[in-house]
């Protein structure tokens, strides 16, 4: 008997381009009747995305739900990265039996309403866990070797001589203990990328545990403030819950040896960033490595812009060419799953 034809949509922008997905989805499923309908976002480029807004159940999206309702109508199958998913949104998607999500977390789909009308929504955790690891370790040595601020130096002329005074030199890997607060993913990868430095690594992940090879490499479990208290750097890997938002408080901080270092490459929600601001301008700790904000992206007027012991970037470690190809990769192998009645690799609950 024939197989039906197969009508997919893919939302995707400049970064999760639709022909990724469409190439990995012809590759995986080549006998299959696939018939395409792609919409690509402005995005990062003009259209900028909505953290919360309260008036949706979703997060962490561009657009709004009305704005894709014709495209829905008649599919069977949705990819998208950043397009809010409602379950007003589903009333115009009778047809469909499976949402795909490139990212790690379905924030932007609202989850109830998809169960309730038994579509399957797939996501891809750690698309980007690689990239943001490597990423998070680069920030560190960036800001601890004064790559940046070399780099200015050499570019106004003034060549940054003083760099090399014992003062201004930063320490190598080998001699600061590094902790790792969420033990993901990302979190393991850091960790790994981190051991052939030499460096001590202590962890809190109270839902994680250790490996008998990490233990053996040395690695350490301990309490959030203990990590806290014996870390000369923190780099920040949890998701965002009611539980992480703010964790790394002005308590908290203050807890940290003097002239330590904050790395944070999840999201801004979980550091208070006043109080870091406060602890740079002291001196009790001597620099950090933000590439997540909050408000995001930060104001002009902004504080920590100013500070010389601060290195910035625009929310881009998890931006690598392979994590994109990656999540269309994942989608394609859960999307063939599911079409041949088999459990997917990467279900969302």
């Amino acid at each position: 008997m024939p197989q039906q034809p197969l009508t997919i949509g893919i939302i995707g922008d400049g970064f999760m381009q639709p022909a990724l997905f469409q190439n990995a989805l012809t590759a995986r499923l080549p006998d299959r009747d696939l018939h395409f309908r792609t919409k690509e976002l402005d995005w990062p480029l003009k259209l900028k995305s909505t953290k919360f807004d309260p008036t949706l159940p979703v997060g962490e999206f561009v657009g709004r739900p009305e704005d894709y309702f014709g495209f829905l109508v008649g599919l069977d199958v949705l990819i998208t990265h950043l397009a809010p998913i409602t379950a007003q949104s589903l009333t115009h998607a009778p047809d469909l039996r499976v949402i795909a999500v490139s990212r790690g977390g379905p924030v932007n789909i609202e989850m109830a309403a998809a169960r309730e009308r038994g579509i399957t929504v797939v996501n891809t955790p750690g698309r980007n866990a690689s990239a943001v690891a490597e990423f998070t370790v680069a920030s560190l040595l960036a800001e601890t070797r004064n790559l940046i601020r070399g780099h200015l130096a050499v570019a106004d002329g003034t060549f940054g001589r003083d760099f090399y005074h014992y003062a201004n030199a930063g320490p190598e890997l080998c001699e600061l203990t590094v902790g790792i607060i969420g033990y993901g993913d990302i979190g393991t990868r850091v960790a790994r990328l981190l051991r052939p430095f030499g460096c001590s690594i202590l962890i809190y992940d109270p839902f994680k545990d250790l490996t008998e090879d990490e233990m053996a490499a040395g690695f350490r479990k301990a309490d959030l403030d203990d990590v806290m208290r014996g870390a000369d750097v923190i780099t920040l890997h949890p998701r965002v819950t009611p539980q992480t938002k703010g964790m790394i408080s002005r308590e908290r901080i203050a807890m940290m040896k003097p002239g330590g270092y904050i790395v944070n490459t999840t999201r801004g929600q979980v550091l208070d960033y006043s109080a870091l601001y406060d602890a740079l301008v002291s001196g009790h700790l001597k620099g950090a490595a933000l590439d997540t904000f909050e408000p995001e992206p930060p104001p002009p007027d902004w504080p920590l812009l100013k500070l010389p012991n601060v290195t910035l970037s625009p929310h881009i470690a998890g931006a690598s060419r392979h994590s994109a190809t990656k999540a269309a990769s994942m989608i394609a192998g859960d999307i063939a799953l599911i079409l041949d009645g088999k459990t997917p690799l990467y279900p969302c609950t």
